[in-house]
């Protein structure tokens, strides 16, 4: 067995937004390095621990999670977790002895990355949003390099360390040339009817759901196709309401597997605005209404769509304004075919492509130059 060329940590998760990027990262790094070995470290009993081993991957597990916002026990319990994280991390690093470590944002990227900088392993750190959250703002100060997927980034990090890639996504989403009809097929769908896409994250959207089930009468009897992914706490309501309502053209599911048929389907989108969800959008050139998710730390998916909304790249309805009017917004959208185009191409001119490979690059390239001074300190 050949011995790995370079070592690479990845750390982070939480959610599908930050999962998706990491592997996509991985991929990357793998695709151009073969011999390269690279770790996970998640944050124990979040989705990553799941994941990550699925798509083939090792990964470790930090007794770490986030403040919330009001007094809990768990916040009692933060300061714990993180000296408990900090020291894991230290034992993983001495272990796995990388050549570089990867932050993608989620609980475990703070301790390990802060961990891998007092160890003067070469830090690199990937901000999906337009407004970076705290752990990246403190990490700033002691990483190498900073890869972002919106201009204007060096209002918050040094301008130096500042690389514009765009966010990573699941390659398979990107690939729709040609996918049309067979999305059509997969769904069971009539190909002359529009379509819409609704999805709220891999968690699903309360306020997204609760408006479309609000809405099915309008939506089935404007004769719109519907692809809805509701989470799993929503599914079984979702299926009984279709059901009962007679939505014969409506599709429920709690996950969508083939999110590149779902996306060659839909002639309009209805989402959250995460950074994962925004690069997707902006890569497949898909028009979109977007709903931010009010709670969201900083509240950076507000500020995702923002910068869209600015280049009239999407249509923004506020979380607790969606009840009253994002099924009727939608309706007005999906008709008209000319705001579609136009939505589109905005959409586009904003996407930053091949962002896996640009990150996987300056990794690759702090992790090849750190190795080879090891070897030399070794050899000397």
């Amino acid at each position: 067995m050949q011995q790995p060329d370079i070592k690479v940590i990845i750390s982070g998760g939480g959610t599908g937004g930050h999962i998706f990027p990491a592997l996509a990262i991985a991929n990357a790094i793998k695709s151009a390095r073969p011999l390269a070995e690279i770790l996970f470290v998640g944050a124990k009993g979040r989705m990553e621990m799941e994941k990550v081993p699925a798509a083939g991957y090792k990964i470790e597990g930090l007794w770490i999670s986030g403040i919330k916002r009001e007094l809990t026990i768990d916040n009692l319990s933060f300061p714990f977790k993180v000296l408990s994280s900090i020291s894991k991390a230290m034992h993983i690093l001495k272990e796995f002895k990388p050549n570089a470590a990867v932050g993608v944002g989620g609980y475990a990227s703070g301790p390990l990355l802060y961990a891998a900088s007092l160890k003067k392993i070469p830090c690199l750190i990937q901000e999906q949003n337009s407004y970076p959250g705290i752990t990246n703002k403190i990490l700033a100060k002691r990483v190498q390099k900073i890869c972002v997927a919106y201009e204007g980034m060096d209002k918050y990090f040094p301008a130096s360390k500042i690389t514009l890639t765009g966010n990573p996504v699941r390659e398979n989403v990107l690939m729709l040339d040609g996918k049309f009809d067979e999305a059509m097929s997969f769904f069971n769908f009539n190909l002359s009817q529009k379509t819409l896409l609704i999805v709220g994250g891999s968690q699903g959207a309360r306020s997204i759901n609760k408006s479309i089930l609000a809405g099915l009468e309008k939506l089935k009897n404007a004769g719109v196709q519907l692809i809805w992914q509701t989470g799993k706490l929503f599914y079984e309501e979702a299926q009984r309401a279709v059901a009962e309502a007679g939505y014969e053209q409506a599709r429920v599911f709690d996950f969508i597997a083939r999110m590149d048929f779902a996306y060659a389907a839909a002639n309009l989108v209805v989402s959250r605005a995460g950074a994962s969800t925004v690069s997707e959008l902006t890569l497949t050139g898909k028009p979109s209404v977007m709903v931010p998710l009010p709670t969201a730390a900083e509240d950076h998916q507000t500020k995702n769509i923002e910068a869209m909304v600015k280049k009239d790249a999407a249509v923004l309805v506020k979380d607790g304004d969606a009840l009253q009017h994002l099924v009727d917004t939608a309706l007005k959208i999906i008709n008209d075919t000319d705001r579609l185009k136009k939505l589109s191409a905005n959409t586009a001119a904003m996407a930053l492509p091949h962002a896996a490979q640009k990150i996987a690059d300056e990794v690759i390239a702090m992790a090849t130059q750190h190795a080879a001074q090891k070897l030399k300190q070794a050899t000397a």
